[in-house]
């Protein structure tokens, strides 16, 4: 095992902006802006994020040993798509 520092930065980039302006970071804001031990939200939030990355990791790598990763990957997009039509439905219906 060693360390490949471009997918690294690629992961870092990924997902730094993919959280920006999220929910998870709207809720944080909030947690710190409400309560006085700003350290807690931080480290709650970061821990959070940690788990739910390393849950995520060990089902990429298990899964990718039983379905090929295109098919993943085109999965992954079609749940995007679906999600993404759907939100814009339920906006446009209660609109």
């Amino acid at each position: 095992m060693f360390m490949d520092y471009k997918i690294l930065a690629t992961t870092f980039m990924m997902v730094f902006l993919a959280e920006l302006g999220d929910k998870t970071q709207l809720a944080t804001f909030c947690l710190s802006a409400e309560n006085n031990s700003k350290l807690s939200v931080f480290l709650g939030s970061a821990g959070a994020l940690v788990l739910s990355s390393l849950i995520a990791v060990l089902c990429g790598t298990a899964i990718s040993r039983l379905i090929p990763v295109n098919y993943i990957k085109i999965a992954a997009g079609v749940f995007f798509i679906v999600v993404g039509a759907w939100t814009i439905y339920s906006v446009v219906k209660v609109t």
